[in-house]
Formats: C-alpha cells, structure tokens, sequence
C-alpha cells in the first residue's frame, strides 16, 4: 500500500480546492439535465457516448501524443482504473442507467455517493486515514442522499433498481479514477485526455458496428449541443477541475464536491424549469452541504477538527 496522503491542506490549498471541486461538480449537473434532453430526441445514451469521447478524443488527442500513457506510473492497472473509469465503461453505466430510474436518483446514488466510494478506496489504496470528521462528514452525506431517492419515487423491487446497480456500478468506476490519478500524481488533464483518447479509440468502432452510422442522421443542434456538454464541459473541463481538487485536498477530501450535484441541480431547476423542491428535498440539501464541508476538510474548529 503506498502512502500518498496528504495533510491538512492550509485555508488557502482549501478554498482553492474548493473553487476547483464547485466548478466541477457545477459541470456535472449539467449532464443529467443534457442526457434527458438528448434521449427525447433521436439519439440515444450510447449515441451521446459516442458524441462525448468523439469531441473529447480529437481535441485531446495531441496531448496523448505528447505525454503518452503514463504507464510507468500508473501501471497496468492504474491505466485500466484510469480507461474504465474515466472513459467509456463508466459513461455507458451512467447514461444507460437514466432508462430505468429518474434523474434525482442519477444525481444522488452516482455522483451525490462518489465520495463514499472514494473514501473507501483510498483507505486501502492510498493510506488516507478515515478519521472521524471525514465519517461524520460521509454520514451527513448518505442521509440526505437517502432523503432525497425517497423523496423522489425510490421503489424497490422495480425497474428502478436496474439503473440503481448502473449508478453504484458507474460511481465505483469513478472512484478507481479518482484513486489512480492521486496514486499516480499524474496531472489532471493528462488522465482526462487518456481516458478520452482510449475511450474514442476502442468505443468508435464498436458503435459504428452495432448502430452504423446513425449519428449523421441526428439533427446538427442536437449533436452541436451534446458536443459540446459532454465531449468539452464534462470530459475535459470538469475532469481538469476535479483533478486539481484532487491534487490539492487528497482523494476523498477532493472527491466531496460531488455530493453537491444534487442540490446544485435542484436548485438550478427553479428558474429554468419552475420547479420547487420539496421541503425533504431541502432538508436533504442542507445535510449533503454541511457533509461535504466537514469531509472534505473546511477548517472546522475543535475536537472534531483533530
């Protein structure tokens, strides 16, 4: 097990780290909201993977060229984690799993949960330490999480708990991504760019064959729009912020802004779409906030800060 924690980053690592993980996670809630829209067209979630790592690959493509795969560092393994989580495997999970449950319970048990995962992870992998904020912090995190899948129509025993398993599925991928890219001290883009680079190069092919070539069939405003959410915000400028939130606050610390997905989604919902949410749904907010604060090391004053 290789120690590649870091330590309590000082107030300013801490608001920089912060800005980082909220541009990012800002990004995020942006894609659930894209992937809905562009399954009510004519394109499909494989269509918008495909769409994704096409526009992320080509602009990202010299960057590989350049630096190469890294695999001295990350190792066989480290560079699978890196391809699978940061590429197409986790995206399909993710995507495809907006067929069987809504997207309130994409935002909270994928990306709301990703600190979990991570913070499990890192444990084994990087040596951070489980301390009692980081678990109070997590605790905090699952209570609203849990609040708000039941307040929006959680059931068990339905279709829903397909696309629940592609979540949990999608966001334990990510969690290797993450851990890798700490482990390894790559750069941020130099992992999003891998990732995207080998995602347009083994994923292509395959939905050419499968599907052919019914992109060029699409409307040009729905590939201009998924383009550029998923191929530009979310595979290679959300990657680059998350990585460098990572860099600066450790894994799991770093890895706390994504909880925030979904309240920053609820509440964006209010003026473009009219849409309140309910009073379970702010209190849920409320405790994923004072979550992420805690475990992703905002100065806290006390015992608990010790």
């Amino acid at each position: 097990m290789a120690d590649v924690s870091v330590a309590k980053p000082t107030p300013s690592e801490f608001v920089r780290g912060a800005l980082y993980g909220l541009a990012a996670v800002s990004i995020w809630a942006t894609w659930v909201v894209a992937v809905r829209f562009g399954v009510r067209t004519s394109l499909t979630p494989w269509d918008i993977t495909a769409i994704r790592f096409a526009v992320a690959g080509a602009i990202l493509l010299p960057y590989v060229l350049k630096k190469g795969l890294a695999v001295d560092r990350l190792g066989g393994t480290g560079l699978a984690a890196i391809l699978c989580g940061g590429g197409a495997p986790m995206v399909l999970m993710a995507y495809g799993g907006l067929l069987f449950a809504p997207s309130a319970h994409a935002a909270s048990l994928y990306t709301a949960l990703i600190p979990l995962y991570v913070a499990i992870l890192a444990v084994f992998v990087l040596g951070e330490p489980f301390t009692r904020a980081r678990r109070i912090g997590l605790f905090a995190i699952v209570l609203g999480v849990l609040g708000i899948v039941w307040g929006a129509g959680g059931t068990i025993g339905t279709s829903q708990n397909t696309g629940h398993a592609m979540f949990i599925c999608a966001g334990r991928l990510w969690a290797g991504y993450t851990v890798a890219l700490r482990r390894a001290r790559i750069g941020a883009l130099h992992a999003a760019a891998i990732a995207a680079v080998g995602s347009m190069i083994a994923y292509l092919p395959v939905h050419f064959v499968l599907f052919g070539p019914s992109l060029f069939a699409a409307d040009w405003r729905d590939l201009v729009v998924q383009g550029a959410v998923h191929g530009i915000l979310v595979a290679v400028v959300s990657l680059l912020c998350i990585g460098r939130a990572v860099r600066l606050l450790g894994a799991s610390n770093g890895s706390a802004f994504a909880s925030l997905a979904p309240a920053i989604t609820a509440l964006l919902a209010i003026p473009i779409l009219g849409e309140w949410p309910a009073a379970i749904d702010w209190a849920a907010m409320g405790l994923i906030s004072i979550g992420v604060y805690i475990a992703s090391g905002g100065p806290f004053p006390g015992r608990l800060a010790r």
